[in-house]
């Protein structure tokens, strides 16, 4: 067992320690400029209904954090367990019209700090992978949901059909890499070298139908799956049992 499967945590602090005020830009370049229309596309699964407070999970520099307090009157929670992270998130809402209902917090989506039904909605974006058991994650998340609220996550995918999942291995193991080096430097060519085999390897552990049905098991329903991009990315979200 490597490093990343004992402390899958500690692993994902250590990769993106040196990459917050890049992250973003060079988040649309690697994802050849996805990253933020499947952002918006789950962000969308939370904003009706007028929530008072949604929680964000893995906020990173609270780009998505940002995203849902312009579009709806809620006030937000983005936690993140980096520190640095946090910081660069901390610059980006003081610069926003909307910093006074964004709130940042340190911690672990898998210990969330918070009371049961502490928030209207929630999301979290490229947290799985990053955790030691998914199924546990996804019932400590539903937890701190008030019943009937929405959850939607956006993670990356693997393409199902067989022509775009040969182009995306060639892109995430050869070119991902190389344009990471061109345009973020050595941090950004270990991310791009790491993401495509832990993409794969997440699959293979937890394929798509099993990660449903985790939501399921974890008190979410009515939980929908829509593939972007080929099938790049992924954005799914549910209700949480009354």
């Amino acid at each position: 067992m490597n490093e990343r499967d004992r402390e899958p945590g500690v692993f994902a602090r250590s990769l993106f320690a040196g990459l917050p005020r890049r992250y973003d830009r060079l988040a649309e370049i690697l994802s050849f400029g996805q990253n933020g229309r499947w952002r918006r596309a789950m962000v969308g699964h939370v904003v009706g209904g007028r929530p008072a407070r949604i929680l964000d999970v893995a906020t990173g520099p609270a780009g998505v954090a940002r995203q849902i307090a312009a579009r709806s009157p809620a006030h937000v929670v983005g936690i993140d367990l980096s520190e640095p992270m946090l910081r660069e998130g901390l610059a980006n809402v003081a610069r926003s019209a909307q910093g006074d209902r964004i709130a940042l917090v340190l911690g672990r989506g898998e210990e969330l700090p918070f009371p049961d039904g502490s928030f209207d909605g929630l999301t979290f974006t490229y947290l799985l992978r990053y955790v030691a058991d998914p199924a546990a994650t996804l019932r400590e998340l539903a937890r701190v949901v008030k019943p009937g609220g929405p959850v939607a996550s956006l993670e990356f995918a693997v393409p199902t059909a067989r022509v775009w999942r040969a182009l995306w291995w060639l892109y995430t193991r050869g070119i991902l890499p190389v344009a990471g080096l061109v345009t973020g430097g050595r941090a950004w060519f270990d991310v791009g070298r790491f993401l495509g085999p832990s993409i794969s390897d997440h699959y293979r552990r937890y394929p798509v139908d099993a990660t449903v049905a985790a939501w399921e098991k974890a008190g979410i329903n009515e939980v929908s799956v829509q593939r972007m991009s080929l099938g790049g990315g992924i954005v799914m979200w549910g209700r949480k049992a009354p």
